[in-house]
């Protein structure tokens, strides 16, 4: 391989802000952001929106929205409102 011309490839902390979970794994990201992890090295951190930990298919917790039921409620709220034809 050519030297200089790959990104270098580091340990990084990811956390996971919806479920408040860290893991350590290497990657190419680079942060602004540092950590101190529990083995007591300083580590960049990147925080991540979902993961394994808070994703419905791994956590097996699925949100389902009733949007049926909130236009329904909408529309008998508000009837009284309604066009007169």
């Amino acid at each position: 391989m050519k030297d200089g011309i790959h990104p270098e490839y580091k340990e990084v902390v990811f956390h996971d802000t919806a479920a408040d979970f860290k893991f350590i794994s290497r990657s190419t990201l680079t942060a602004k952001q540092t950590i101190v992890w529990t083995d007591g090295k300083e580590y960049p951190l990147v925080k991540l929106d979902i993961s394994s930990e808070s994703h419905p298919f791994y956590t097996g917790k699925q949100k389902i929205v009733d949007t049926a039921g909130r236009i329904d409620k909408f529309r008998q709220k508000y009837s009284m409102y309604g066009s007169k034809e």
